[in-house]
C-alpha cells in the first residue's frame, strides 16, 4: 500500500494554513475519502525561548500597572509572529487505487492555498520517512 507524506511549511501566514486545512476537510467530506487522506494542522513557535517567555509576563498583569501590561503583551505578539505553521497530509490508498492516489499526488500542491508553500514529499523507503511518519502520528 503506497504512502506518502506532505508537508507545507506555511511559515507565519496562519490564513493561509487555516484555508488549506478547510480545503482538505471539503474534499475528504465531499468525496468520501475516509483514512485515505489524512491531515493534521501543526503550529509550532519557531524560538522554544519565545514561548517560554509568554507565560511569566502574564502573570504579573494582576497587580501590574498600566505600563507593565503594555510590555507584556509585545512578548506575546512577538511569539505570535515567530509561529510557524505546517499541514502534514498523509496519502495512503490500496495497491488498486493508483490512479487515484497519483492525481492526490498532483492535485493537492497545485491548489491555491498549497502553490504558496513550501513543499516537501517523502514516500516510503526514501531517508527521513520513518521519523516523519512518526511526528505525524504524535500530533493531535
Amino acid at each position: 500500500m503506497p504512502i506518502t507524506l506532505l508537508t507545507f511549511d506555511f511559515g507565519a501566514d496562519e490564513e493561509a494554513a487555516q484555508q488549506a486545512r478547510h480545503r482538505l476537510e471539503g474534499w475528504r467530506q465531499a468525496l468520501r475519502l475516509g483514512d485515505r487522506v489524512k491531515f493534521r494542522f501543526d503550529r509550532e513557535a519557531a524560538d522554544q525561548a519565545g514561548g517560554a517567555e509568554a507565560e511569566p509576563a502574564e502573570k504579573p498583569k494582576k497587580g501590574a500597572g498600566k505600563k507593565k501590561s503594555d510590555s507584556a503583551a509585545q512578548p506575546e505578539s512577538a511569539a505570535e509572529e515567530s509561529e510557524r505553521f505546517r499541514v502534514l497530509i498523509r496519502l495512503e490508498f490500496s495497491d488498486h487505487e493508483k490512479l487515484s492516489y497519483h492525481r492526490w499526488l498532483e492535485r493537492i500542491p497545485a491548489e491555491a492555498p498549497f502553490r504558496e508553500a513550501q513543499k516537501q514529499m517523502l514516500s516510503r523507503g526514501q531517508e527521513g520517512f520513518d521519523e516523519a511518519l512518526r511526528s505525524f502520528d504524535e500530533l493531535p
